[in-house]
């Protein structure tokens, strides 16, 4: 999995990136090599502890760790398309995902489990630490708790079992056999309930750009929500929804301004442009072009022609562009491709949390819980937002289900993977117990390389040759 080497270079890493926009000089002068002390002296105080913990959100705040979270599974759910030939996205885009796809191995796998070697690095550094206050103590702690679920959660919805490195040890963890998927999503409940009870209501930093103790309770609902935990995901979406931290932007155009009140957490850009649309070279990867020129990601007709007319999402948050004869559906969910003139700073980031999923969550969750007036009510809250008309109140559960599902499609498409993920989760309507929501949606549309096990990733081939102990998937 991941060898000793890297953890070298994970630890200067954390202590660069640590730094890179706070002045800490001194971690970085030429001295005594990288190791287990000088990880230790970035925690001696409070301000340096919090600097080494902010390299996680700088690490991870980059096109490789991001866009490829929503444009591969985005591919696999058929909800975009990549525009620039390639095999390896071409894979995703047909479910025929070979054991040698580079974007398995270098994006989805490789980077993930590195930032968990960072997270498990700082959270030693934390736990050993005798000098810090209880109070950042307590935060920073329940911040890597957070980072640790969320980057778990996305591992589990990949590839179901998976190594779970908990310790700050590189060579046991390079040898780490796959954890079932059932210890997993406990982990990242344990983790979840953890963080929630270390943090507080009160973000450490401006524009939402850090972690507090409702951002660990959104990704808790979700938690719940997943692992069919109906109550506690009701429960806990409620929470969010009744902090009165967060309320709903009143514009499906502001949304996604970093300064909207329905944000709970976004990872901050120096520029002020989002990561999804400050590359518009083809090459580069985005859902932004230059003008004239081909986006090299957009949607595909048949997201779009799934969303209602009317809905002002469709208006607003897609943009069919015609190039060469070529109609491409642009997302528009993030506005600016380029600094306004005479501006130095946009405003917009890299949205991960926002107050419409909880809402969301808490429908699905009174479905389940046959509390069909509720659920009703809050998918109403969102199409309302919209512009649409409410659902009718004479919906069956199923059918309450279903618009659920359609209305999950319409508000998170081009987010962080949500159609895939809620096809794969959800059981299949018009198929035996065993299949999925996938099986009837992917596999009607693509029947010549749809498979049932198409639902995982592979494990990448190069880490079952370095470490024998990782067994591979059905399928592969």
């Amino acid at each position: 999995m991941l060898q000793l080497s890297i953890h070298k270079k994970i630890i200067a890493g954390l202590l660069l990136t640590g730094c890179t926009f706070t002045g800490c000089r001194k971690l970085v002068e030429i001295g005594p090599p990288v190791n287990q002390v000088g990880l230790d002296q970035s925690f001696e105080s409070d301000a340096t502890a919090s600097s080494a913990v902010l390299g996680i959100y700088n690490a991870s705040n980059t096109r490789s760790f991001i866009f490829p979270a929503t444009i591969l599974p985005g591919l696999s759910s058929n909800e975009v398309q990549n525009n620039v030939s390639s095999p390896g996205y071409d894979e995703f885009k047909q479910n025929a995902i070979t054991i040698t796809n580079s974007n398995i191995a270098n994006v989805l796998w490789y980077y993930p489990y590195y930032t968990l070697a960072q997270i498990n690095a700082m959270m030693a550094g934390i736990e050993r630490s005798g000098s810090l206050s209880p109070a950042v103590k307590n935060q920073l702690l329940g911040e890597t708790k957070t980072w640790r679920a969320f980057v778990l959660f996305h591992l589990v919805n990949y590839y179901g079992a998976v190594p779970l490195p908990l310790t700050d040890d590189p060579i046991g963890n390079a040898t780490l056999a796959r954890t079932p998927a059932t210890q997993v999503w406990q982990r990242i409940i344990t983790d979840l309930k953890d963080a929630v009870a270390l943090l507080s209501d009160t973000y450490p930093s401006v524009l939402r750009a850090r972690i507090n103790r409702q951002t660990a309770n959104a990704l808790l609902a979700r938690a719940y929500l997943y692992t069919k935990d109906w109550q506690n995901a009701e429960a806990t979406a409620s929470t969010v929804i009744g902090s009165g931290i967060y309320s709903l932007s009143p514009d499906v155009n502001t949304a996604f301004v970093n300064t909207s009140n329905e944000i709970i957490w976004q990872m901050a850009t120096l520029t002020g442009v989002s990561i999804y649309t400050s590359n518009t070279d083809a090459a580069g990867g985005s859902f932004a072009a230059a003008s004239g020129t081909v986006p090299a990601f957009s949607l595909t007709d048949t997201l779009y022609n799934s969303l209602e007319e009317g809905d002002l999402r469709k208006a607003n948050w897609v943009a069919p562009t015609v190039i060469g004869g070529t109609s491409y559906k642009v997302m528009t969910k993030y506005k600016l491709r380029v600094l306004p003139s005479g501006t130095t700073t946009g405003n917009e980031f890299n949205v991960v949390l926002r107050l419409a999923e909880q809402y969301l969550i808490r429908a699905e969750a009174r479905a389940q819980l046959s509390n069909l007036s509720g659920a009703i009510a809050d998918a109403d809250t969102i199409r309302r937002r919209a512009g649409l008309p409410m659902l009718d109140n004479a919906l069956s559960q199923q059918q309450v289900l279903l618009a659920i599902e359609k209305e999950r499609k319409a508000e998170l498409f081009g987010e962080w993977g949500h159609r895939w993920f809620d096809l794969k989760r959800t059981p299949s309507i018009v198929s035996p117990a065993d299949k999925t929501r996938a099986d009837d949606v992917i596999g009607g549309m693509r029947p010549a390389t749809w498979n049932v096990t198409d639902i995982l990733y592979p494990i990448p081939d190069a880490q079952r040759t370095a470490n024998p102990a990782l067994t591979q998937n059905l399928g592969y």
